[in-house]
C-alpha cells in the first residue's frame, strides 16, 4: 500500500477520514492524494481548459487551494507528502478516474451514517463507490486519535468468488497487524448447514498460509443484522465484506446490503468489489 486517496468537502466527516489515512501514511510510508470535487456541469464549456475563463470555476478553484493549504498545515500531516486535487467530474466519477490516473491502492472515506454521506458526497454517489469501486474503500464513522485494528471480521458466503477478496482481506489484516474473525451468516431465507458453512471456509484457510483467524458461524435474522451484533460480541475494530456490483454477491449479499452495512454499522467497514 503506497497510495491513499482521501475525498473531501472540508467537513469534520472527512477531516477524520484523513486523520485515519494520516496514521497509516505514517506507519507505511504512503502518500496522501487529497480530493475535492467541483460539480459544475461540463456542458458549459467545450473543454476542460476553458474553466480558466469561467468565474464560478476560477472563484471555487482559489477557494478549494485555500482549504486544501490550511488542511496541509495540521500538525497529523506534517512530514507527509500529501497531494491536492480538483476535479470536475461528477463526484463518483472524479474518484474513480483519480485513482485510475494515480494507481491508487485504498480510497478512505469519512461518514457518520446516512447523514454524514449525504453532507459528504451527495446521494447516489456514495452507493456508486462502495458499491462499483475497484479498489478497497474504507469509510470511517468517527475521530480516532489511533486507529488500531486488533480485531478485524471478513464477512463473506465463502464462495469461490470470494477467494480473491479473502486474499485481499488477508493482505488488510497484515499492514494492520489484525487478527482476521472470518464470519458466515446463517438466516431463516439463506440457510446452510454447518457442516456446508465449516468445509466453505476450511477452503478458504485452505488456501493460504495465513494463521492469525478465527471461524465462526453466526445465526440471526439478516444477514446484516448477524454482522453487526457477532462485531459487537467480540469488540470487533473493523468489518470488512465483499461488494459485487448491483448484483451483490451470489446466495449471501444482495441488494444494498453493503451500504446498508456501511450506512448502519457503528464500526469502520472496507469493502472490496469482486
Amino acid at each position: 500500500m503506497k497510495k491513499i486517496l482521501v475525498p473531501t468537502d472540508f467537513s469534520p466527516q472527512a477531516e477524520n477520514a484523513l486523520k485515519v489515512a494520516a496514521q497509516l501514511a505514517k506507519r507505511h510510508n504512503c502518500e496522501i492524494y487529497l480530493l475535492h470535487i467541483l460539480e459544475i456541469p461540463l456542458h458549459e464549456v467545450d473543454a476542460l481548459s476553458s474553466y480558466n475563463n469561467l468565474p464560478e470555476a476560477v472563484f471555487f478553484m482559489k477557494l478549494a487551494h485555500k482549504r486544501f493549504e490550511e488542511l496541509k498545515d495540521k500538525d497529523y500531516l506534517q512530514d507527509l507528502v500529501v497531494h491536492e486535487t480538483v476535479d470536475f467530474h461528477e463526484i463518483f466519477k472524479g474518484i474513480f478516474h483519480v485513482c485510475k490516473k494515480h494507481d491508487i491502492d485504498l480510497i478512505i472515506m469519512g461518514s457518520n451514517g446516512v447523514s454524514g454521506f449525504k453532507e459528504m458526497l451527495i446521494g447516489s454517489n456514495t452507493e456508486k463507490v462502495v458499491r462499483t469501486s475497484e479498489i478497497p474503500v474504507l469509510v470511517i464513522k468517527k475521530e480516532h486519535d489511533a486507529f488500531d485494528v486488533n480485531d478485524f471480521v471478513f464477512a463473506s458466503d465463502f464462495k469461490n468468488e470470494s477467494k480473491e477478496n479473502y486474499d485481499k482481506a488477508i493482505q488488510f489484516a497484515n499492514v494492520l497487524n489484525a487478527k482476521l474473525h472470518l464470519l458466515m451468516v446463517n438466516t431463516p431465507n439463506k440457510f446452510t448447514t454447518s457442516a456446508d458453512s465449516k468445509q466453505r471456509m476450511q477452503d478458504f484457510v485452505d488456501s493460504s498460509k495465513f494463521s492469525n483467524y478465527t471461524t465462526n458461524i453466526y445465526n440471526d435474522l439478516s444477514i446484516e443484522k448477524g454482522i453487526m451484533n457477532f462485531s459487537q460480541s467480540i469488540k470487533a475494530d473493523l468489518i470488512g465484506m465483499s461488494t459485487h456490483g448491483r448484483q451483490g454477491i451470489s446466495h449471501f449479499f444482495n441488494g444494498s446490503i453493503s451500504e446498508d452495512l456501511v450506512n448502519h454499522a457503528k464500526r469502520p467497514v472496507i469493502t472490496f468489489k469482486i
